[in-house]
């Protein structure tokens, strides 16, 4: 059966934005990079939150940035064929392989791995906090940074009652990011 994944970059105090919204620390390198794209190339979908999407449309057309290294490049190919449903009261479009959710969070994420037979990935704080609340996340992957910020958009929401996980792997790339990956117990 495939899962649905929500993984995102974490500061050591838990938050995926600072206070100010500032999430400048979690740009990765080339290592950590490489393996983003090898567990995005992986995925049978994306299902994300607007603002989340809107920091991501930037893969759509990366290859016309001149700066672009070549692990970037690979990213955008992966991330451009990779089927995308956006949530969102206030988008009217979307572009690319990407469409905006016509049902529920559960609905579109057991559309996407029925369609695909992979494991589906969740991101942005607000839809990934409905997904576990309605306990359909089940595996939890967090890119630690060594930053503290003291505050912002939190990774976990408030929950009432707990979660328990088990912790299934775990990286320390050069960057000093530690991988955290935790199945629903």
């Amino acid at each position: 059966m495939p899962k649905l994944i929500y993984s995102m970059s974490v500061s050591l105090d838990g938050f995926i934005a600072g206070p100010d919204g500032n999430f400048d620390w979690t740009a990765p390198d080339e290592e950590l990079h490489r393996f983003h794209n090898e567990r995005v190339r992986a995925l049978g979908g994306h299902v994300l939150g607007r603002r989340l999407y809107e920091t991501m449309k930037y893969w759509e057309t990366a290859q016309e940035d001149p700066a672009a290294t070549d692990y970037a490049l690979e990213f955008a190919e992966i991330w451009q064929a990779l089927p995308k449903v956006v949530f969102s009261d206030t988008l009217d479009e979307v572009v690319g392989n990407t469409r905006l959710a016509r049902g529920g969070v559960a609905e579109e994420v057991a559309e996407l791995q029925e369609r695909s037979g992979k494991d589906v990935a969740i991101g942005g704080a607000d839809l990934a906090a409905e997904a576990i609340k309605l306990g359909l996340v089940d595996d939890f992957r967090l890119f630690i940074n060594p930053v503290v910020v003291g505050g912002g958009r939190p990774f976990f929401p408030s929950v009432d009652q707990s979660v328990h996980l088990n912790l299934v792997e775990t990286r320390t790339f050069a960057s000093r990011v530690v991988y955290l990956r935790y199945e629903r117990a």
